[in-house]
């Protein structure tokens, strides 16, 4: 188990449900699919990779609504940044992509 954390450590995070608008596996990673990804109005469309191509197609994750931290620190993934983390929950055999109802807003906070 992780440390525990207070409340004021937890509100730091901005998790905002978001649509993948287009995905692809590039070609200079054998683990990473990136992601086109719709936040809303507020937040606007990000790039963000995950290193999830192992286990799933970057078609699988076209139209689906899922969850990502929006206030990382950006990472350079090759010539371009992450510029937010998808949330997942893990499993002995691949991390689990966790998909939202469809009649959910791109940018809907969770809490």
């Amino acid at each position: 188990m992780k440390p525990t954390v207070n409340y004021d450590d937890f509100d730091k995070l901005d998790i905002r449900v978001g649509e993948v608008l287009e995905a692809s596996s590039p070609e200079w990673s054998n683990k990473l699919i990136r992601m086109e990804v719709d936040l809303g109005e507020e937040i606007g469309k990000r790039i963000l990779f995950s290193g999830i191509r192992k286990w799933y197609q970057s078609e699988d994750l076209v139209g689906k609504k899922m969850s990502f931290i929006v206030n990382m620190e950006p990472k350079k993934m090759g010539e371009e940044e992450s510029q937010g983390m998808l949330i997942m929950a893990d499993s002995e055999e691949r991390p689990e992509l966790i998909f939202l109802p469809a009649g959910i807003k791109p940018g809907t906070m969770i809490r």
